[in-house]
């Protein structure tokens, strides 16, 4: 039997201070990616790119390949496929990457306003939406505040009773609405949005990963 919505809320605040220390230990590791290697930053951005639909494992470990092979900053389309076979629309998906090296060459960030830099992310590389590119800001120490509103989040959120029901479309109308509520549910319980997404990552996949 499903637990009430306010018993699996109090569940989930129990969840976030047994894990509060490790949880901050790892958010740390975010914090301290170097924002002056545009190499380290255009990693980040391809594992985000591969994340759709695949295991964080699986992306992490099709980037690690083409870093071994030098083809994650020189490679063709042609040439990345047979390393990202692991990946869902992995020819979709090299051809992305080829096209985001190329705009990032020219990117600028600007750490001083997050969500400009968000919408910037979406309307720059193709195959980013707002999840990828909070889940992007987050992994190089920018996401704090952004909600990665992927379907386990959002199963979760409807279990807490912070939202009715999964939305059908994920409109950006939409998205920032979730993310408004889940940040008025942070403040509320002393926490920040990184601690929601890795509670319920950890909960659902048994470890913490990026």
């Amino acid at each position: 039997m499903q637990p009430s919505p306010k018993i699996y809320k109090e569940r989930f605040i129990q969840k976030f201070q047994e894990r509060k220390e490790k949880i901050d230990d790892h958010l740390e590791k975010y914090d301290q990616i170097d924002k002056s290697n545009r190499e380290q930053l255009f990693e980040e951005l391809a594992f985000c790119l591969l994340t759709p639909q695949s295991k964080a494992r699986s992306a992490d470990q099709a980037i690690q390949l083409l870093k071994e092979n030098n083809l994650l900053t020189q490679g063709t389309p042609e040439q990345l496929e047979p390393h990202l076979k692991s990946i869902r629309f992995h020819i979709t998906k090299a051809k992305r990457i080829v096209e985001a090296r190329e705009k990032f060459q020219d990117f600028e960030f600007n750490f001083d306003d997050i969500k400009e830099l968000r919408d910037k992310i979406v309307q720059t590389f193709k195959g980013l939406g707002y999840k990828e590119a909070s889940h992007y800001l987050r992994n190089i120490g920018h996401g704090r505040d952004l909600a990665i509103l992927d379907r386990h989040i959002l199963k979760n959120l409807v279990n807490m009773g912070l939202i009715e029901e999964i939305p059908k479309t994920l409109t950006p109308k939409r998205y920032f609405e979730i993310e408004n509520t889940m940040k008025n549910f942070c403040k509320n319980n002393k926490m920040n949005m990184g601690h929601i997404d890795l509670i319920l990552w950890s909960t659902e996949t048994g470890e913490m990963f990026k």
